[in-house]
């Protein structure tokens, strides 16, 4: 514990006129040295001298105290513990954009990510012998495949069957009979969706149609033979291939 020390230094100050005045009396005429001696050391006859009383007027200082201040201040205490915080201010103005940083460094390979599930449909067969019609409508059947993606072609009904709905592009290559008619359409189910036509005439010649279907979950794709007054027939030998029927999956549809 400290104890505070206060020193006070007195100053004289000036008198004034309202300072307390002291009055004191000396006798006016008198020697200013007086000799002390006993009763028995008297003079005899010691000179007259008149004797005059009067009181002279001395002014007493006045006494001001003053504190020097700059004595006062102790040693410097301890740091306080932290105070709560204070209630929070309303929220300023959206400040502007500020500028861009720097590009930063290439972040870690991140784990594996699941393997998506590609959909694939995909045929292309053929018919190595010649072919006429016997029925008004008749199946056309293919003998050989170039490609069967799953066996979504079926080889002995001669129909696509489709597992996976979506949009599908869909071509047939036919090469015609001298003198004979061709006609032919692409079927979708039990509709009609495509005809591929020549008439009759003295040479024969290839002849092709294309189109697109979408197809939902077990639709069928075919091809037959539509007979009509004239004879109707496809041309093919056993060494070339001139009938071909190809599809294939373009989109699949989402779930």
């Amino acid at each position: 514990m400290h104890f505070l020390v206060v020193v006070i230094f007195a100053s004289l100050v000036s008198v004034d006129a309202a300072a307390p005045r002291t009055f004191l009396w000396q006798e006016v005429g008198s020697s200013s040295c007086v000799r002390c001696c006993g009763a028995s050391e008297e003079p005899t006859e010691s000179p007259k001298k008149s004797r005059v009383k009067e009181y002279a007027v001395y002014s007493m200082p006045r006494v001001q105290p003053r504190i020097e201040m700059t004595i006062l201040k102790g040693d410097k205490g301890e740091m306080g513990g932290k105070g709560p915080p204070g209630v929070s201010g309303k929220e300023g103005q959206r400040g502007t954009q500020g500028p861009f940083g720097t590009k930063g460094q290439k972040g870690h390979m991140g784990p594996a990510g699941h393997s998506c599930k590609i959909q694939y449909a995909a045929f292309s067969v053929s018919r190595r012998k010649s072919l006429h019609s016997t029925e008004y409508y008749q199946t056309v059947i293919f003998d050989s495949a170039f490609v069967n993606l799953y066996d979504h072609f079926n080889m002995f009904s001669g129909t696509f069957v489709c597992y996976i709905p979506g949009i599908y592009f869909f071509n047939l290559n036919v090469h015609t009979w001298n003198l004979k008619e061709t006609y032919l359409h692409i079927m979708k189910n039990t509709e009609e969706m495509a005809i591929l036509y020549a008439q009759p005439s003295d040479r024969s010649i290839m002849q092709s149609q294309s189109l697109m279907l979408q197809l939902n979950e077990k639709d069928e794709v075919w091809v037959r033979m539509f007979k009509r007054e004239r004879e109707n027939a496809l041309y093919n030998d056993e060494t070339d291939i001139y009938l071909i029927f190809n599809g294939y999956l373009i989109k699949a549809m989402d779930d």
